[in-house]
């Protein structure tokens, strides 16, 4: 009798181990998949609001465009918010893992690729729907209050312009910080993580110099100094499906 005791008090907690093994590597496979998810529908909804606002904001008559389309505009501010919100939630995510290495790095990278990321976003998507409202008074204005009207349009879009770049600096700075926790966690390949790193340095000098460039050229893929920001672009959809198809790295996930 004892000995059958003391035979089930030994299985006992290796079964109820190898149970906690399988739901932790279960959860981290859903955490892959959802942060890569969230990739994937932040780009596609930048893309769309792209696709959707700059030939309207780009037009040499952009407030009277913008009053004439402003169910576009509007489906492109919220199209920015769909883009930032998914993005912000991807270091929250990582968070419960990340904080075991480093928990001051991981906190930067919610700070920074989280909070402050959303609220440039936030910060854009309130800017579009201010120049429907810009437009329409244009619109409605006389020929004396148009020059007004227009001066506090084109106040709005620098300021879309100027804080597009800040979140480019805000972005990459949460970007290093999440590629060099990647890396050192090892829970994915380290030349993925790499790549993540070294193309969050480029994206930051793109920045950077298309601020001090006096053209004042957009900051985008295939302008100028966007070409800098192509090889982060690509290494994040890649990353996305990575993530989607391979998960963490399970031997990884237990020497964080």
């Amino acid at each position: 009798m004892s000995i059958k005791v003391s035979l089930q008090a030994t299985e006992t907690p290796t079964a109820s181990g190898k149970v906690a093994v399988y739901a932790e590597v279960n959860t981290h496979r859903k955490t892959a998949v959802t942060v890569g998810i969230l990739f994937i529908i932040g780009t596609v909804a930048g893309v769309l609001s792209g696709l959707i606002t700059l030939p309207i904001l780009s037009a040499p008559d952009y407030l009277r465009e913008v009053a004439a389309n402003e169910s576009q505009i509007v489906a492109g501010a919220l199209l920015i918010l769909v883009m930032g919100f998914p993005l912000a939630m991807i270091p929250v995510m990582m968070f419960p893992i990340f904080k075991k290495y480093n928990e001051p790095l991981a906190l930067g990278a919610v700070v920074f690729r989280g909070v402050l990321e959303a609220v440039t976003y936030i910060v854009i998507a309130l800017c579009y729907l201010s120049l429907i409202a810009v437009g329409q008074e244009l619109v409605r204005a006389g020929a004396a209050d148009a020059l007004y009207f227009q001066a506090l349009g084109d106040l709005l879009k620098q300021a879309v312009y100027w804080t597009e770049h800040i979140l480019a600096l805000v972005f990459t700075i949460g970007a290093l910080m999440l590629y060099w926790l990647f890396y050192k966690t090892k829970l994915i390949p380290g030349w993925l993580a790499l790549w993540g790193f070294m193309g969050a340095i480029l994206y930051f000098a793109a920045a950077v110099a298309n601020m001090l460039d006096p053209q004042h050229l957009p900051l985008s893929l295939g302008v100028k100094w966007g070409y800098l920001m192509i090889p982060l672009a690509i290494q994040e959809m890649f990353f996305a499906l990575w993530l989607i198809v391979k998960g963490f790295n399970r031997a990884a996930i237990f020497s964080v």
